[in-house]
């Protein structure tokens, strides 16, 4: 086991990089498919994946029709809205600016549960929301003047993703007791694929022809992020424990920033860099709280 941490450890700061990757390589491949056509074969891709180790664990744990409805939101809110939003969201922000305004969802999170179910929070967590919210204004506020000029939408798009975030996650704990982490992703994807169809269908006569980067594009997304990748997190999350594995996605921002500039040739104000430092580090300390609240209230 302790050999394995290490693995976990290590593995999961490479995951960090993909998820940088996945940022960039999604808004090129955005410049042939619209956001929808990309969830769908990233989705269809990640399906195979997860469907052989569903295989390799046993086939069960299909979806119950009494919970047909609550599959359908989590589709509605974790994938078509979330992934539509932060998709579209790239015509309009550089895509560090929008990963590092998406780290602000777990804040989010405490402050619904907060308000919704009256989870005890300290004074370092109530500190860090506080700063978090502060560098969120500080990333904002920076582009005032050019609010008015499109990237209002980009920030109210990246905004719907944390809403939406949250819906998707309240549903989907209400299905984790009925189904076990792959039967739940695997239902979820199949669910999204359904549900996606008939609009696929609609622009097949508009679909670009696939050329050979394209195709590498969607394999890199559906293999690597949404395939393994998300393997790999269900995993951390069993042996490493689910806060130390949330804590690496709340430093995806940095990847996604660099690989942003490497590739894209984006770039951002040093006082969004600022206030994207002060989101990244004071979410550490809001999770890490979070955490250590939950392991004393066993909640």
């Amino acid at each position: 086991m302790k050999n394995e941490k290490k693995l976990i450890y290590i593995l999961m700061s490479l995951l960090v990089f993909v998820w940088g990757a996945d940022y960039i390589v999604a808004k090129l491949a955005l410049e042939l498919l619209e956001p929808l056509c990309l969830l769908f074969f990233k989705y269809l891709t990640a399906l195979v994946i997860v469907f052989a180790v569903k295989v390799k664990l046993g086939m069960r744990g299909f979806v119950k029709r009494r919970d047909l409805p609550r599959y359908a939101l989590c589709v509605i809110f974790g994938e078509i809205i979330y992934y539509y939003s932060e998709y579209t969201a790239m015509g309009y922000l550089p895509v560090s600016l929008i990963s590092i305004i998406i780290a602000f969802a777990p804040i989010v999170s405490v402050l619904i549960e907060r308000i919704l179910y009256r989870r005890r929070i300290n004074f370092k967590t109530v500190a860090g929301i506080i700063v978090c919210i502060i560098g969120v204004a500080l990333i904002i506020g920076v582009d005032f003047d050019m609010l008015i000029h499109g990237k209002l939408i980009g920030y109210l798009l990246t905004f719907a993703c944390i809403l939406s975030w949250n819906a998707y996650n309240y549903i989907t704990v209400s299905l984790h007791g009925s189904y076990t982490t792959v039967d739940l992703t695997f239902n979820q994807l199949v669910c999204t694929l359904i549900m996606l169809l008939p609009y696929i269908i609609s622009r097949i006569p508009v679909l670009p022809g696939f050329e050979p980067a394209l195709v590498l594009q969607v394999l890199f997304i559906g293999v690597f992020n949404s395939g393994f990748g998300f393997l790999l997190f269900v995993r951390a999350l069993y042996v490493i424990g689910p806060t130390p594995t949330i804590l690496f996605s709340n430093f995806a921002p940095i990847t996604t920033t660099f690989f942003g500039w490497l590739f894209l040739k984006e770039t951002i104000s040093p006082l969004q860099m600022f206030g994207g430092a002060v989101v990244i580090i004071s979410g550490y300390v809001v999770i890490k709280e979070k955490g250590k609240t939950e392991e004393i209230t066993g909640e």
